[in-house]
């Protein structure tokens, strides 16, 4: 299902997203809900909850058997070694490995240990570059779905640069094999009648965000008519589920701006809310190959270092043509409403 993709990393992402998944779904069955969602700590930017801590001691068993045949991982992971850095081999000195990976074990935690909606695996691999290592130095990456209970399928999306998308569907109450699946990013013009949305999940800043989509919209859409709805939005609590329901046609844009509210003069005297992070953004190299156009607030590609607390923003269009009719008006309001100087 992947022979088309050629690295090194591509058996060893799928191994470790198919560990994860059978985490969960065991988590999911024998668990109860107050079990999976006891908190165990903070970890750099997030909450440790159980069933993170049971992928997370999965992620480092396989690394560990793994390491030394591709040379020596240093994998930078949320909750996992000091610091969230550990060494495979372990032993082995950082600048020692070839390889630097970046994983967010379970993306959407809060959704899967309420059994709501599915969370993912993301992770991504790039050569050992020191500190300077950055997201556009991916060579493969993985988006890989943990479903709920009730679920009958889950996806898997990976990627290697410069060779496309390999992406396919596995049946999970049958023996049948996996078959593949197309990534087919919504091809149209606009957002009207769409799904698009900016990400406001939490209670902070909501307020301040949903302003600024109603005028985004309203902006765009002047001859609205009276009752029409112009768009939809989906809060989905993860940012690999978002970035999947953009390769998928099913969203047209999305953006998560909340380190630049939560820097802005709007923002000054109030407490700070928990924001995107690096890792969060491990499977970017998946969403580049299949053609989905992800950007900073300045309008660059997306970019960050492989780290685990970095806040990040980022917004996504489906293609050029969706860019062009966001980006300058959205652009245009941040500055008008303080978002940016």
């Amino acid at each position: 299902m992947i022979m088309s993709l050629n690295h090194p990393f591509t058996e060893l992402l799928q191994s470790l997203a198919c560990m994860a998944r059978e985490t969960v779904s065991d988590s999911l069955i024998h668990a109860t809900a107050e079990e999976r969602s006891r908190r165990l700590g903070h970890a750099g930017s997030d909450v440790i909850f159980a069933i993170d801590q049971a992928v997370e001691t999965g992620l480092v068993r396989i690394l560990e058997t793994e390491g030394g045949n591709l040379g020596g991982i240093l994998l930078i992971a949320e909750g996992v070694g000091e610091n969230e850095r550990s060494v495979y081999p372990a032993g082995r000195k950082e600048e020692d490995c070839a390889w630097r990976m970046l994983v967010d074990p379970i993306d959407g935690t809060r959704g899967i240990m309420m059994d709501k909606r599915s969370a993912w695996f993301i992770a991504g691999v790039a050569p050992n570059r020191g500190e300077e290592t950055c997201l556009r130095d991916t060579e493969c990456a993985i988006l890989a779905e943990l479903p709920n209970s009730r679920a009958g399928v889950a996806d898997t999306f990976i990627a290697v640069r410069g060779q496309g998308v390999s992406s396919f569907r596995s049946f999970l109450l049958s023996s049948d094999a996996p078959v593949e699946i197309n990534v087919s990013p919504y091809a149209g013009d606009t957002i009207r009648g769409g799904f698009a949305q900016l990400s406001r999940f939490f209670p902070c800043g909501r307020e301040e965000t949903a302003t600024l989509e109603d005028a985004l919209w309203d902006r765009l859409f002047p001859d609205a008519e009276e009752g029409e709805v112009l768009g939809y939005e989906d809060q989905y609590i993860s940012t690999g589920g978002q970035w999947v329901e953009l390769l998928m046609g099913r969203d047209r844009f999305c953006a998560d701006l909340r380190p630049l509210l939560f820097d802005s003069k709007l923002f000054a005297g109030k407490k700070r809310g928990m924001t995107c992070h690096p890792y969060d953004l491990a499977g970017l190299l998946v969403l580049e190959e299949a053609g989905v156009i992800v950007t900073d607030v300045k309008g660059d590609p997306l970019n960050a270092p492989f780290d685990t607390l970095t806040e990040c923003n980022w917004l996504g269009y489906a293609n050029q043509k969706i860019r062009d009719q966001v980006e300058p008006v959205l652009r245009g309001l941040l500055q008008e409403q303080g978002w940016m100087e």
